[in-house]
């Protein structure tokens, strides 16, 4: 049985940029449309389909994409056999015994999803080989699931009306995904999740990581900074930022550039994402702290 996913929309950072991409995508899903958000890692597409999914108000369920899937792994498969025995002694000299097996059929999350109408949330679907999505296609377009002939006899099952399914995909990842199906992709709406803009990034360091929003600000900028110079742009730099943030707030640092300890964060989280040698991402970075260094110097003078 699929272990239905309980979530709560409370702590869901909500700013213009968001909101208006959370209404864009309501507006497909309401209607009757699955809904597929692409963007790169770290662009919190998935905590974006999981607060989707919360406000249809149905119950969710949580599917993460997987080369090693099989289709049995999305609508379902034998679970064993249950066995009965019946033992009739009515004349002491008869001894009767009816033993019968019986295969035993377990619903995996597609189909109960499409039982009972709960959404579906399938995180980095393009993880699963494309013959494996494929049971996906009738779903979605007729509103059936085929199943094996296994199934206690059933061939099919009709989907339930508020059945939704809410896809995620990394568009910038080659490694241990697939291109997914012409055939599929025509089905859904595709939404790009892009960076997070500034504004969205600050606000959510505040209310994830605890840092005042002067030392977001800090943070953002000087990440977002040294994304571009060092040819880091392929990714967000939002889990970066997090890292920072949470570190100097639990460990009471300073969020400064003059602070040794504030720039050995940073070195240790950013160097490693440069796409430059470290001699020179060293070097960026250093030339970084000192443009803060002196933006901060400028704007106590004009106090």
């Amino acid at each position: 049985m699929a272990t239905v996913l309980q979530v709560n929309s409370q702590n869901f950072v909500d700013t213009p940029t968001i909101s208006r991409l959370t209404q864009r995508a309501l507006r497909y899903l309401s209607t009757g449309f699955s809904v597929h958000l692409r963007g790169p890692a770290g662009t919190g597409k998935t905590t974006l389909a999981i607060h989707l999914a919360n406000l249809l108000e149905r119950p969710i369920l949580l599917v993460f994409g997987d080369d090693e899937y099989k289709s049995s792994d999305l609508i379902g498969n034998q679970g064993g056999y249950s066995r009965k025995k019946v033992v009739d002694n009515f004349i002491h000299t008869v001894v009767k015994v009816e033993d019968e097996f019986r295969q035993s059929w377990v619903d995996a999350r597609l189909t109960t999803a499409c039982r009972e109408g709960f959404t579906l949330v399938y995180d980095e679907f393009n993880r699963s080989r494309p013959e494996v999505n494929n049971v996906l296609l009738s779903v979605l377009e007729e509103k059936l699931l085929v199943l094996p002939p296994v199934a206690q006899q059933q061939e099919y099952i009709r989907a339930h009306p508020e059945f939704r399914v809410i896809f995620t995909s990394n568009p910038e990842e080659y490694c241990g995904v697939h291109e997914a199906q012409d055939a599929l992709m025509d089905r859904l709406v595709t939404i790009d999740i892009p960076e997070p803009d500034e504004l969205t990034q600050q606000e959510i360091l505040v209310q994830k990581a605890g840092v005042t929003r002067a030392e977001g600000s800090v943070i953002v900028h000087l990440v977002k900074r040294f994304r571009e110079r060092t040819q880091a742009d392929k990714s967000s730099g939002l889990r970066a930022s997090l890292i920072i943030g949470k570190v100097c707030h639990t460990q009471n640092i300073t969020v400064a550039p003059t602070n040794a300890d504030f720039r050995d964060i940073c070195a240790d989280v950013l160097l490693s994402r440069s796409k430059l040698p470290q001699s020179e991402s060293i070097s960026i970075l250093g030339e970084l702290f000192q443009e803060l260094t002196s933006v901060k110097k400028l704007a106590t003078k004009r106090r």
